[in-house]
């Protein structure tokens, strides 16, 4: 029991980016920064008053301490790991741990096998777009997906058995990918960074493609290449903008490029770098409209949005169906949910 108080204590300073002595001040110093240590340690459980006051400060649930669901998460490939700070990477990687920890956690109650299965494990060296471009296709076919555009990503991911965590965390920071378990792949991104649902889309695709594929001894910047042509090639398939644009076109404009964006979620960049690596329009044109879009601002914000949907409710599902078949309590529920559970009954109700 220490041992267990003692790793999640951990993890929940780590969670909230604090150090000991943060966490001391955050507690106005009702509690020293050695006692703290002592906490952490396992030397010392603390009453159940301290308990409260630590959840209170640290936004879980005083169950959390007690919480014992493995959750071994493995090697982590950040994108622009370079430029964020160890603080930092250790609040992503508690952040995946509690949501993951309590999402496993509702699965064991469930009975729910982890069924995940890699179509892609036969992609070995990958370095080439056609490549990568097989591998999407591969993988389209094997979930059904045909040509159509995907409605909503994070969904899909979550229904093919790969979890999706929001993060939210430093702007240096889009999103990472790794393995829970030596079995369960997680794809996280960034909440604070990623506003826009076509970009969630994208960074998703990418980081699957990350964790599927092996792309043996290429570059840094290589891989990032081969992951966009990815997210690219998932997201609008080749067969789906050849018939969109044709086999060639000399020039594109802005608003057809936009009904595409409303319809597959892909950004107007994102097509247009389609369009290049498919041959549908060359290098030339492609820098013109790159600097058309730098010139005019759209860079970050173009000028025609998607507005799908980027959500996924299985979690929720899942808890309600435990709590309508009596295999956990309210208050388990409300623990599961992260929630008090005065919070917990009041949102229930509506769903009753």
């Amino acid at each position: 029991m220490n041992k267990i108080f003692a790793d999640r204590f951990k993890s929940a300073r780590l969670l909230n980016g604090l150090s000991l002595q943060d966490l001391a001040n955050a507690l106005e110093n009702k509690v020293s920064r050695q006692a703290l240590h002592r906490y952490e340690k396992g030397e010392v459980i603390p009453d159940s008053e301290m308990i409260n006051l630590l959840s209170d400060t640290l936004k879980v649930r005083p169950d959390y301490f007690f919480r014992d669901t493995k959750v071994e998460i493995g090697a982590i490939e950040y994108r622009k790991l370079k430029r964020l700070p160890a603080k930092e990477e250790a609040k992503i990687v508690e952040q995946t741990r509690e949501y993951l920890s309590r999402y496993l956690e509702l699965e064991e109650i469930l009975g729910l096998p982890n069924k995940f299965k890699n179509h892609l494990a036969e992609y070995r060296n990958v370095t080439t777009y056609k490549q990568v471009n097989d591998a999407a296709n591969e993988l389209r076919a094997k979930w059904q997906l045909g040509s159509d555009p995907i409605f909503n990503v994070v969904e899909l991911l979550e229904d093919k058995h790969i979890k999706v965590v929001k993060i939210d965390a430093d702007l240096a920071f889009d999103g990472l990918q790794t393995w829970v378990n030596e079995s369960i792949p997680v794809v996280a991104y960034n909440i604070k960074k990623l506003e826009k649902n076509d970009r969630i889309r994208f960074t998703l695709f990418h980081e699957l493609a990350h964790l599927l594929l092996d792309f043996g001894d290429s570059s840094d910047n290589q891989k990032e290449i081969l992951c966009h042509q990815f997210a690219g090639a998932m997201l609008l398939p080749d067969s789906a903008i050849r018939e969109e644009l044709g086999d060639f076109r000399s020039r594109l404009f802005i608003p057809e490029l936009g009904n595409i964006k409303k319809q597959y979620g892909i950004s107007l960049q994102a097509i247009v770098m389609r369009a290049k690596v498919c041959g549908i329009i060359n290098e030339h044109y492609t820098k013109q409209f790159f600097f058309m879009m730098s010139q005019m601002n759209w860079k970050v914000d173009e000028p025609i949005q998607y507005e799908g949907v980027e959500e996924s409710n299985r979690f929720d599902q899942l808890l309600y169906r435990a709590l309508a078949e009596d295999q956990i309590s309210m208050s388990k529920a409300a623990s599961l949910k992260n929630q008090k559970l005065a919070e917990f009954r009041n949102e229930t109700l509506l769903v009753q």
